[in-house]
Order: structure tokens, then sequence, then C-alpha cells
């Protein structure tokens, strides 16, 4: 038996992942592209930017796209595009990146957390209907890490309480639902393709429907210069002006580097498919949940911060950061204990005033008498302790096997000696981050 290295022994990986985990991949005619825009001085024009929408919309199949600055600013345009306003309310799982709810905020709604599947770590259907009241107008399903969200379930729900449907691709982009693609089975969707998703353009992000008017509502939004495009009554008498006062258009910088992803994001996807099933297949004897659909035509796309699932019980209560800081210790690389933190327990959403209104913004609008006590902690058990169950893997960009057996021989020397860990095991708890740094490769 191998002494582990955290105790003392040697480790078993010994080679750098940085180049295998790169990303994006950068090519010649990527580079040639922005130059020229650089040259002809066409930054901010929206010639590419349209053009990006409509190949965007083709690969996505939808019939509309709206490339915009950031996936925050999407998410608060399809708010908008789906009539979110003032009383309303939202409901959002607690466990993703803030800006799948806050932007409601700004629109003068409530947003009311629900608790996520531990399995797939997105939104748990029942908990969804659970928390759904008269104000209640759309739903935002985030396909977390990557994973589809069980859409079959939350459709039913939405269409039976007469909700509308956002879906947040921004870790998904490729992916699909038992062969629907992701972004095409709600009324609309968002996403981001910043630097760090695996469709990565640099800043900016893109929201795409088959809804006219939801398309025009997000437009008239944050798109001032675009007024020829609005023609829907009761929408084009306002065109000119951003009437959220808001300037969203995408940098065409972004979306020449676009318009060359998707030539090659498929392709660059099966490869990090491949290659991240590999990695599981090394260790599908041991009791590691990989955090994978088993669904019939359900995939992963791009894998975008790729997690697992960690079961105590099956290493006799050995925590989750004392396994992954063996694990790094061994040589493993991109491997970190938890997730993002559950938003409903953090201050702004009970009791910060945002906007100088005397009372807590996210329950200002509230009619009276309405239950104001939501999103209280302890009401959310599996957002509020999926950290100390999730992990991150590293995020193979290329299909190197002898660079992968080395970190699955990370893993495994750690679990299949975790016995020798528990003696020592400080029993320290993962607490989730609010914000998420980008990954360093």
């Amino acid at each position: 038996m191998s002494k582990l290295a955290i105790l003392g022994g040697e480790k078993v990986a010994t080679s750098s992942i940085a180049a295998n985990v790169k990303w994006p991949i950068i090519n010649r005619a990527m580079e040639e592209s922005v130059i020229s825009v650089l040259r002809d001085g066409n930054m901010s024009g929206t010639d590419i930017t349209k053009q990006f929408e409509i190949e965007f919309a083709k690969w996505n199949k939808t019939e509309y796209a709206l490339a915009q600055s950031s996936g925050t600013s999407c998410l608060q345009a399809a708010m908008f595009g789906v009539g979110l306003g003032h009383g309303d309310e939202l409901i959002c799982p607690s466990t993703t990146y803030w800006a799948s709810a806050l932007p409601a905020m700004s629109l003068g709604a409530t947003i009311v957390y629900a608790d996520i599947d531990p399995k797939t770590l997105c939104l748990d259907p029942k908990d969804f209907e659970k928390r759904i009241t008269p104000r209640t107008k759309a739903v935002v399903v985030v396909h977390y890490c990557s994973y589809p969200a069980p859409m079959d379930e939350i459709m039913a729900i939405a269409r039976k309480h007469n909700i509308k449907v956002i879906e947040d691709v921004s870790h998904a982009q490729g992916g699909f639902y038992k062969g629907q693609m992701l972004g095409t089975i709600g009324d609309v969707a968002a996403m981001s393709l910043m630097s760090g998703k695996s469709f990565a353009i640099g800043e900016g992000g893109i929201l795409v429907t088959n809804d006219r008017e939801i398309y025009e509502r997000a437009m008239l939004w944050g798109h001032y210069e675009r007024a020829g495009e609005i023609n829907l009554p009761g929408l084009a008498e306002y065109k000119g002006l951003p009437c959220g006062g808001y300037k969203y258009r995408m940098h065409q910088l972004s979306s020449v580097v676009g318009l060359e992803q998707l030539k090659k994001y498929d392709s660059e996807c099966a490869v990090i498919d491949a290659a991240m099933k590999y990695f599981w297949d090394g260790l599908k004897d041991l009791p590691l949940d990989p955090h994978m659909p088993a669904d019939a035509g359900s995939t992963k796309a791009g894998w975008y911060a790729c997690k697992g699932i960690y079961n105590p019980d099956a290493f006799e209560g050995l925590s989750l950061k004392y396994f992954i800081d063996a694990v790094i210790a061994e040589g493993g690389q991109g491997f970190g204990a938890g997730c993002n933190a559950a938003l409903h327990t953090h201050g702004l959403v009970h009791s910060m005033d945002v906007y100088g209104e005397g009372k807590p913004t996210n329950t200002a609008n509230l009619p009276a008498g309405a239950d104001t006590n939501i999103n209280v902690d302890g009401s959310l058990p599996v957002a509020e302790n999926i950290c100390n169950y999730a992990f991150s893997i590293p995020w193979f960009k290329h299909f190197d096997r002898a660079l992968i057996d080395e970190q699955i021989a990370a893993v495994r020397k750690v679990a299949e000696n975790y016995k020798d860990l528990l003696a020592t095991d400080p029993k320290e708890k993962v607490s989730g981050k609010f914000f998420q740094t980008a990954r360093k490769n």
C-alpha cells in the first residue's frame, strides 16, 4: 500500500496540466478577424454582431438571437422580455451564480429562491412548485455546471401555473436535454459568453427565443440603435431610446470571435467530452458520482465548471475537504471542494435597502399583507449544505491519456487508502463563495 503524499509519501501525478486546460483555444482565423475589426475601427458597430446573431440562432436552433455586452444583461433583458416587473415574483435555484437572479431586483420584482436536487445540482421541480404564489411571473432554470435541468417536469409545472420559463444556459452552451438543444425549451434563454465559459468570445452574452414579443422587448430595453427592428404594436412607439436606460450592445471584437468559435466549437466540445468521460471511466468503480446525465440524448457539451458528487458515508465519514486536500497533495490539479454558496443566505436578499426605499429591496414591492418572510436560512437544506458534497475536477480540453491517467491515479490513490486519513481528518466544513473567481489555467 502506497503512503499518501499528504502523510509524507510520494505523489503520483507529476505532470502539469496547464497547457491541457488552457481556454479558449485560439487559432489564426480568430487573431486575423480581430485585427481586421481593429484596423477598420469597427469595434462599436452592429453589422458583425448581427451576422453573429444570425449564425448563432441557426446553430442554437432558435428563430431570434440578441447579442449583448454580458450574460448578466441578457438575463435582465430576458426578465423584462417576459414581463417581469413591479410586485412580481421570480423563482430561481439558490445554488447558482448571482446573475441568474439579482437583475430581477432592478425591475422591482421579488426573488424567491428554491432548493436544488442533490444529484443534478439543478432546480428541484417539487420545491419549485411549492414556492409558487399568485404573484409568480417567471422561473429561471439554470443548467448548473453544464448538467441539463429536468425540463420535462419544470415545463409541466410552469405551464400548469402560467409561469414564463427563462433558461440560464451560461454553463451549458450546445448541450442537449433528451435530444432537444438547451435554450430552445423554455420561453427564452440567456447565456454568458465570457472568456471562462465553454463558448468563449471575450466579454459578452446572447439571448435566444422563438417569441417575437420577447425578442423585441429585450431589444427595446437596451438597444436604442436598432429601432428599425422593433415593429410590434405597443412597442414600436417607444423605439429610438433604450427603455431601460441601458446600452447593452456587444463589442464587435467579441462578435467576430464568436463567428469563428461557431466554426469549431462543436468539434472542440467532442474532444472535451471524450476526455472528461475517459477521466470518469477511470474512476467508475469508486463511490464517486460523476455528475453526468444518464438520460438518452442528454449531454454536457463543453463540461463547463465540471463537478463530482462526494458521499462521505462511502468513506466512513471522511470530510470532502480533507479528501480533496489529499488528492491535491498527490499532484491533483483543478480539484476543489465546494461550489457556489446558497444565494438566499446573503444579507442582500434579506435586509439591504439598495434604492433608498426605507425597506429591504427584495421585498419592497410586495403588496400589503404579503408574506415577506421568504428565503429563510434553513429552508433550503440541499443548497445550504451542498458545498460539502460537490467538488470540482480538472477541465480537460485535449484528450491526452497519459496526462489524464495521472489525475485519475491521484484520485484513486486517495480513495483506495482513505482509511489512513480518518484519524487525522480535521473535519473542516466547506464554505461556498458568493463570487467564484475565474479558474486559473
